[in-house]
């Protein structure tokens, strides 16, 4: 690994541990013994490295797919294995870290780390609007029926995906969480099937 990846690293479990506002500089470079000098070297300053410690660590993975052929069953499996590898990379990075910490440095990432809401809200925006184009290409291939509103169930789909933190928050069980998921999306799927 070399030495800007091992601060990233480093950095990330202190503003895990603490938060953004806690953890200065002078904290970090004492943690990963470097001087204040050789992270400035890599870093200009601490928002920099914020920012990198964000885009490293919490990627949300966008799915993949044709949304002219993919049927709204086939996303409700790729949705849940999406969540799983996403669950499952976010938190094997840290052990005996709260999920709180993960919260609380995901509330620090729209206050201190310019144009993250945006990004975020336009990804939110495009992925509800693929979900939505798969619901309406289901209602046409006759899946599901059509007395729907395809755009609030699309963003109950992804509102069910955004909520894993939930499950994830009361038990710290990543299986917990992908389980209560496929339960959420199976039973709206079987709401939405066309009979």
């Amino acid at each position: 690994m070399d030495t800007r990846e091992y601060i990233i690293d480093q950095a990330f479990l202190l503003f895990m541990c603490k938060s953004y506002e806690a953890v200065s500089i002078s904290d970090i470079s004492v943690a990963i013994g470097f001087t204040k000098g050789a992270l400035y070297h890599h870093f200009k300053n601490k928002e920099e490295l914020f920012k990198a410690v964000i885009d490293k660590h919490f990627v949300l993975n966008e799915l993949k797919i044709n949304e002219d052929t993919c049927t709204l069953l086939q996303f409700t499996e790729l949705c849940v294995a999406n969540a799983k590898q996403t669950l499952v990379q976010l938190f094997s990075q840290t052990q005996g870290v709260e999920v709180i910490n993960y919260m609380s440095i995901i509330a620090d990432s729209f206050r201190h780390y310019p144009g993250f809401a945006e990004v975020k809200m336009k990804f939110m925006l495009d992925e509800t609007n693929k979900i939505k184009r798969i619901l309406d290409k289901s209602i046409e291939n006759g899946e599901i029926r059509s007395d729907i509103d395809t755009t609030l169930i699309a963003q109950s789909y992804f509102s069910n995906m955004l909520g894993l933190a939930g499950p994830v928050f009361q038990n710290q069980s990543i299986e917990d969480a992908i389980a209560s998921l496929r339960g959420q999306l199976d039973q709206l799927y079987v709401l939405l099937k066309k009979e």
